[in-house]
């Protein structure tokens, strides 16, 4: 007997679910009448790798980017913290990099905005499965780009190496493996406020948790090779992809990590 096929989430009730291989119509140009109709009042969720790239466009270090142009919601029923995109303090809510001409930051927008209007939902953890994405298109109203009589055939594939995200995969993907972890199974366990900042740091404010490694007593607790030091120094997304790694070992308790021997017998904490 096949499985029935995973729920959207509630938000994303009314999208157009893709099948293997379906297609969709789409463009997106200044031709198109609702050109940068999206980019405003619109909650843009942004992803560790995001706030890496929109910090560096902006020189910015990643403390000063997240404290400048991002919100942190929190509500009881979150499981791990989210940053969202800050729009402009305007009536029309623009996002902060929209310019007259279009985006400022196009080389480095986020994946939902290289995403858009493909959509995607990790459906919830299940013991002993690697949770599969389910693909869909969104149904927007002001969106013009679907009716275009120059709109494109799209799959998911197809637009996702469009848009450079499949580039971006081993970097989200990890990121995903994070947030869809079979701790989180029933969604009854939750982080401790000190593990909600451990991962705040790691995942987002990466120049802090380099300083982190390099500048507290982490390498005398875990053990790191010289080569993997070097890349971790100098390398952001080698930075991030280590950053992962130790979460896993510190919000998860998995063997990721090797603790030097003298640190395990003084009790050190992960």
């Amino acid at each position: 007997m096949s499985r029935a096929e995973p729920a959207l989430p509630r938000i994303l009730e009314g999208a157009t679910r893709l099948s293997a291989g379906q297609s969709f119509p789409f463009t997106c140009h200044p031709g198109v009448p609702c050109f940068n109709a999206c980019c405003a009042d619109v909650n843009i969720i942004l992803t560790p790798l995001d706030v890496l790239h929109l910090a560096r466009a902006r020189v910015l270090h990643t403390r000063d980017f997240l404290e400048a142009h991002t919100l942190h919601p929190i509500t009881k029923d979150l499981q791990l913290p989210i940053v969202l995109l800050r729009m402009r303090d305007e009536p029309d809510k623009r996002c902060p990099f929209l310019g007259a001409h279009g985006c400022e930051v196009y080389e480095q927008r986020p994946w939902a905005c290289r995403m858009y209007p493909l959509g995607m939902a990790i459906p919830p953890a299940r013991a002993g499965e690697v949770p599969q994405p389910v693909f869909f298109v969104s149904e927007d109203a002001h969106c013009q780009g679907r009716r275009q009589p120059d709109a494109v055939r799209w799959t998911s594939d197809a637009w996702r190496r469009d848009q450079g995200i499949t580039a971006r995969d081993e970097l989200e993907s990890g990121f995903r493996e994070l947030v869809s972890h079979p701790w989180f199974i029933g969604g009854r366990r939750q982080l401790d406020p000190r593990r909600i900042e451990m991962f705040h740091m790691a995942c987002y404010d990466l120049d802090t948790f380099r300083s982190f490694v390099f500048e507290s007593t982490f390498r005398d607790r875990f053990e790191l090779s010289p080569e993997l030091e070097g890349r971790i120094a100098s390398d952001d997304e080698a930075l991030l992809l280590f950053a992962f790694r130790w979460l896993k070992f510190a919000i998860f308790g998995e063997p990721t990590m090797t603790v030097r021997d003298r640190a395990a017998a003084g009790g050190s904490e992960r």
